[in-house]
């Protein structure tokens, strides 16, 4: 018999129900009261787990900076399955675009903390896509790096405003395009992921 699994402590489920309903009605327009009679407690036992509003939005964004994972598949085939990926999300019928982007645009720049974990976990994204493209030899692998890291935020947006996942097919194109200038085979990459579903 397969153990139970093991039951949310309160900080927890604090933090799931916040995350849901940060990303989906906005940081703005969720205050601490409909967290906590979204799980039927206190603001004082909220309080308790999170001292403030602030410190919880920052639980919040630390919970969804996760970094991808480690893939055995050549690099050029991780960069486009990045595409592929950001396809399925927009699909998804809760999909409010970057978490990141929403809670400096909804906090202004001026909100310090939300502004240092949204930079790093940008950062983090191009770092990302600067590994793969060293791995494959491109000499100017930080300046592509940063072009692959717009036509990710670039279909995001585009999604947001056209309600359509295939923007992020028509990233994937230009990725390609980008790839290619760069001398970077990708026949071997567009072969497995013709065969993958996308």
């Amino acid at each position: 018999m397969a153990p139970s699994p093991a039951k949310q402590t309160m900080k927890e489920r604090i933090l799931e129900t916040a995350d849901k309903l940060f990303y989906l009605q906005g940081i703005r327009a969720v205050g601490v009261d409909t967290i906590a009679a979204e799980i039927g407690i206190s603001k004082r036992t909220l309080y308790n787990h999170f001292p403030s509003k602030d410190a919880l939005i920052a639980a919040y964004l630390e919970r969804r900076f996760v970094a991808p994972r480690p893939s055995a598949r050549p690099p050029a085939e991780q960069i486009l399955a990045t595409f592929d990926s950001l396809e399925r999300r927009f699909a998804s019928k809760d999909f409010r675009g970057c978490p990141f982007v929403n809670a400096v645009a909804e906090l202004g720049t001026q909100d310090r903390a939300v502004k240092k974990i949204a930079v790093a976990f940008k950062e983090s994204r191009r770092v990302w896509f600067r590994d793969r493209l060293n791995e494959l030899g491109v000499k100017e692998a930080d300046a592509l790096a940063t072009q692959l890291v717009l036509l990710v935020d670039g279909s995001i947006a585009q999604d947001l405003v056209r309600d359509d996942p295939a923007m992020a097919r028509a990233a994937r194109e230009a990725a390609k395009v980008l790839l290619r200038n760069a001398g970077v085979d990708i026949a071997d990459a567009e072969a497995t992921g013709k065969r993958s579903p996308h």
